[in-house]
């Protein structure tokens, strides 16, 4: 079986950039990257624009949701020629739920303190969310970076339900931040369990693409090349 496209999709609070360390460990092991930009403003929105990426990659496709995206790639998955989905440190909704219906369902959920509403509905993290709950092993020049750069999501995406859950058919895989104080890894455990998953673990906050870049590539290319 020939290579297959990797797609990314970065998840709330953030944009394409949040890959910025994986896409060129992928493209040196001769894959096609693609880096979905979500608009961020409805799920709807960032459904289609994942399926937009999908129509535009020429081969079979593996797509990889971090957080909130594992949402999106949940519903965008379904594309026939979506062959794998590969969750890093994410939502995985079933049918009919969301990643704030999750989210809402965790014991704790101390991200929640963190989160900054303005007059449109697009929440935004605190400099203290990111530094302590979110990317607390990156150094405090990359948690200035992604302060700054975060990509504010309307609360109503997070409410976005999925229609039909692409992991129900597909073999999926998930890699579980065993410091992630922003989904915390006991809650990942449960919804990477309940989608079967193959499961591995790295010891990183919620951002392991920016803290353990080789990490994650490898468990990319480990789920590209599964025969599974």
């Amino acid at each position: 079986m020939s290579t297959p496209d990797i797609i990314l999709v970065h998840g709330a609070w953030a944009d394409g950039s949040s890959w910025a360390k994986i896409i060129p460990l992928l493209s040196a092991r001769g894959m096609t990257v693609t880096a979905v930009q979500l608009p961020l403003t409805s799920f709807d929105a960032d459904v289609a624009a994942v399926s937009r990426a999908i129509a535009l990659s020429q081969g079979d496709i593996v797509l990889v949701g971090h957080s909130y995206a594992g949402a999106v790639i949940g519903q965008a998955g379904n594309d026939s020629r979506v062959k794998r989905l590969v969750y890093i440190d994410a939502f995985a909704p079933d049918a009919g739920e969301s990643a704030g219906s999750l989210f809402a369902q965790f014991a704790a959920a101390p991200l929640n303190n963190e989160i900054r509403p303005d007059a449109e509905g697009f929440l935004s993290l605190t400099p203290k969310g990111i530094a302590t709950l979110f990317a607390q092993d990156l150094d405090p020049i990359e948690q200035t970076m992604l302060h700054a750069t975060q990509g504010p999501i309307n609360g109503a995406a997070l409410g976005g339900t999925l229609r039909q859950a692409a992991w129900h058919s597909r073999p999926c895989f998930y890699l579980i931040g065993e410091n992630d104080l922003a989904i915390l890894p006991v809650e990942q455990e449960r919804m990477a369990t309940r989608m079967n998953a193959t499961i591995k673990r790295v010891a990183s906050s919620h951002v392991p693409m920016l803290s353990h870049p080789l990490a994650v590539a490898d468990f990319i290319v480990m789920a590209a090349a599964s025969s599974c």
